[in-house]
């Protein structure tokens, strides 16, 4: 639950979040919005994400004393400006503490306020769609020049519908290269892992390119160690098959026989000791133990997803097709997946060279 502020707060209620607090009456729509997300079978989390991006909507349009009939594009772009302007609590900053864009560093990231953009323009389309007289207020912007790989390829990309309008209303996000781990780095990490059930976490990571919330969702049925293979629930519940690898197969198989405890949960890891034994591991308790090991080895960019990417950037350096690394990482486009290749600078200097070793035996 959000620590309550000016009354507004969201808590959890069952698999959805609504608005609760002294003038949630005034924000109805949004309630009405985020259990539609319920029933469209969007990810409890994905829920929360967007409830989050509402709930700063309504606080600042509280404070504004304006109610959500009354949004219009000015004031979508005032909200805008004030999440431009937002101070993050307990981030180090200040106006002498900037990052190398030149900015502050206790500021909301673009990705986090295009989030909050995308929760408003999604609660103003579902608006239109119970009433077509409303007008949207979010910007249509104008049409994509080109269609993405993915919404232009597949088996009846002839009959696939117009590429679909870029928002104006959006903040310019920089497309950063993911982060990797290198060898000595992974090494450090693993060797410091003490429990069988966080080698077998992160193995699943840098060896087979889980995801943190694919590794918590694994049930025990979901491992099949003797043919090695993961029945892996991705994002939207989407099912894959991902191959296991050997080394991993063998520190679960470990895990299993010695080191997890008698529960009747059919989650693959759960909690080994204290008052919530044998429950389900939650994503507060994998990003615990991350932290922990961050800070006794020093490796401070040893978080969960960045064992994935060390696993795409392997995969890149090695060769493989695209179209299998997709496969294999659970990505929708295509175009995801070829991120890594920047990343691969090893692979990609030895395409280079070979190129220019073409140019010169042809001149």
């Amino acid at each position: 639950m959000a620590v309550p502020d000016g009354g507004l707060f969201l808590e959890r209620t069952g698999v959805g979040w609504q608005l609760a607090g002294d003038s949630a009456g005034r924000f109805g729509l949004v309630n009405d919005y985020l259990s539609y997300l319920v029933d469209r079978n969007y990810s409890p989390r994905t829920i929360r994400t967007y409830g989050f991006g509402l709930l700063a909507l309504c606080r600042w349009l509280g404070a504004e004393d304006l109610d959500l009939a009354e949004v219009t594009t000015d004031v979508l772009l005032g909200f805008l400006t004030a999440c431009r302007s937002e101070r993050v609590a307990g981030r180090p900053g200040g106006t002498n503490v900037v990052g190398l864009d030149g900015r502050r560093t206790d500021t909301l990231s673009a990705a986090t306020i295009n989030l909050r953009l995308a929760a408003v323009s999604g609660l103003f389309s579902f608006r239109s769609m119970r009433d077509p007289d409303a007008p949207n207020p979010v910007p249509a912007g104008r049409e994509a020049k080109r269609a993405s790989a993915g919404e232009r390829g597949g088996m009846l990309a002839h009959v696939s519908r117009a590429p679909r309008r870029r928002s104006p209303l959006r903040v310019r996000d920089a497309r950063r290269l993911p982060r990797t781990l290198d060898g000595r780095e992974v090494v450090a990490l693993l060797e410091s892992l003490r429990a069988w059930r966080d080698r077998a976490i992160a193995g699943l990571m840098v060896f087979c390119g889980l995801r943190s919330s694919e590794v918590l969702a694994l049930d025990v049925a979901d491992v099949d160690i003797g043919a090695r293979w993961l029945l892996v629930s991705g994002k939207g519940g989407k099912e894959r098959r991902v191959p296991l690898d050997v080394d991993v197969a063998g520190v679960i198989g470990t895990y299993l026989l010695a080191e997890r405890p008698e529960t009747t949960s059919a989650r693959l890891f759960v909690v080994a000791k204290g008052p919530t034994r044998g429950q389900p591991l939650t994503p507060a308790g994998l990003r615990r133990i991350f932290r922990y090991h961050r800070e006794i080895t020093g490796i401070t960019a040893a978080h969960p997803h960045a064992l994935r990417h060390t696993f795409g950037t392997a995969l890149a350096e090695a060769g493989v097709d695209l179209a299998v690394m997709a496969a294999l990482l659970g990505h929708a486009h295509i175009d995801t997946t070829a991120r890594y290749i920047h990343v691969a600078p090893a692979h990609v200097k030895a395409e280079f060279d070979a190129a220019r070793r073409r140019q010169r035996a042809n001149t």
